[in-house]
């Protein structure tokens, strides 16, 4: 069975135009790309014919991997992700002890990007904030060892 993967509304469409953008404009330049060398002749000593190829397979790989995500993608509404417990869609303002309050958005494995604040629902953090509510005081186990923070806000 399948398994379920949520994801934002923003990063379904985000994964929608590469999609699009895959099998329009990359492909037909990759089938192109794969005439010209097949003119050359000789496909056993071609380079160009090869790499293409290769680069064929990484391709539908790719389309293949994002239709399997779009297929078995729970989409969030950010406007219908609760305000009042963290859910995939939140977003939450959390501090640590003397730190400044630090905001995450909370979103789906395949859309984490920490460094721009969004962390996956199934990451350490985000595990320990998931149903928790304003005011709650949340203890997160990292690979840096145990975090304690309190929960000031959801939007």
């Amino acid at each position: 069975m399948p398994q379920k993967q949520y994801i934002t509304a923003a990063g379904a469409a985000k994964i929608k135009a590469e999609l699009e953008q895959l099998t329009g404009a990359e492909r037909d330049a990759l089938a192109k790309r794969l005439r010209d060398a097949i003119q050359m002749g000789d496909l056993s000593e071609n380079a160009d014919y090869h790499k293409a190829k290769e680069d064929q397979g990484f391709l539908e790989g790719r389309i293949q991997e994002l239709e399997y995500l779009l297929r078995n993608a729970v989409v969030v509404e950010e406007t219908d992700a609760p305000k009042d417990v963290v859910a995939v869609g939140t977003r939450v303002t959390v501090q640590e002890e003397d730190f400044d309050p630090e905001v995450f958005h909370m979103v789906g494995a395949k859309e984490a990007d920490p460094r721009n604040g969004k962390i996956s629902h199934e990451s350490p953090i985000g595990r320990a904030l998931m149903d928790r509510r304003v005011g709650d005081t949340v203890e997160a186990e990292t690979p840096g060892g145990k975090i304690n923070f309190k929960i000031l806000k959801i939007e």
